[in-house]
């Protein structure tokens, strides 16, 4: 009876060293995989602190963010920065460093989308953008820098096709991204400012006024893994991670297609 107990007790403690032994390669595996370097366009860096927290919680790899407009991430890039993974705000950039030989083949991850909002109750009965642009009240529109924001871009777009930059030209007012011109919004610099979907569905975006505009084009944003990533295997994770089911319902609660 003690030679069955002691067996026992044996193969329970065998059984409890090689679950401890597993856990604890399973984390020196983790900890060997270190850190993901991500560059994110500005518009996205919501999305991605969302996308970031489900997979550090599931693969306990930590996800460090950098925001910015995407044409200044190029440029970083371009100059040696050590980002692993670009979250562009458009397809243009990350084609580009395909093309120089700087990253792998870029995959579209989100369409966007620019809108017009403002934080003035007043503004309300306005229905369209159009109509709401064109008032004498409006003394400054936000936007982000067109040469390095793709929104900002897009805004400009929609406004060349309404045949409306030359009457807004001079109220015009520059961000260096998509994030500063909602702050200009926000904080009363600007009456209106042209952001992106997800900043108007944001907790303070919801408090004001947004107007879709149908005549700017869908912001197609793509993004490419870094020839220099020292954790390519981590980086194919995550952007599997990025591409389940789960990571869709994100991204049409944060305004993207």
């Amino acid at each position: 009876m003690k030679s069955a107990k002691r067996k026992n007790f044996l193969s329970t403690t065998i059984l409890l060293v090689l679950c401890l032994l597993l856990i604890s390669a399973v984390e020196r595996a983790y900890a060997g995989r270190g850190e993901i370097r991500v560059a994110v366009a500005t518009n996205f860096i919501r999305t991605m602190d969302e996308f970031a927290h489900g997979f550090e919680k599931e693969s306990g790899i930590r996800v460090k963010r950098s925001s910015s407009a995407t044409g200044m991430l190029y440029s970083q890039i371009i100059n040696g920065a050590p980002y692993d993974l670009f979250l562009a705000a458009d397809a243009k950039r990350p084609e580009l460093l395909h093309r120089q030989g700087v990253c792998d083949k870029p995959f579209a991850y989100a369409d966007g989308r620019v809108v017009l909002w403002s934080s003035r109750k007043d503004l309300d009965e306005a229905q369209n953008w159009l109509q709401v642009l064109v008032r004498d009240d409006i003394q400054r529109i936000a936007l982000a820098n067109p040469a390095t924001a793709p929104y900002g871009e897009a805004a400009m777009q929609a406004l060349a096709k309404a045949g409306l930059i030359e009457q807004v030209d001079k109220r015009l007012v520059y961000g260096q991204n998509v994030g500063q011109a909602f702050q200009y919004g926000q904080q009363g610099a600007a009456d209106l400012a042209f952001v992106s979907r997800s900043f108007a569905l944001s907790e303070q975006g919801q408090k004001g006024k947004t107007w879709p505009l149908p005549e700017a084009p869908p912001v197609v944003q793509k993004a490419c893994l870094l020839k220099n990533s020292k954790n390519k295997d981590s980086v194919r994770d995550l952007i599997a991670y990025l591409q389940t089911e789960q990571a869709k319902t994100i991204l049409s609660e944060f305004g993207y297609e």
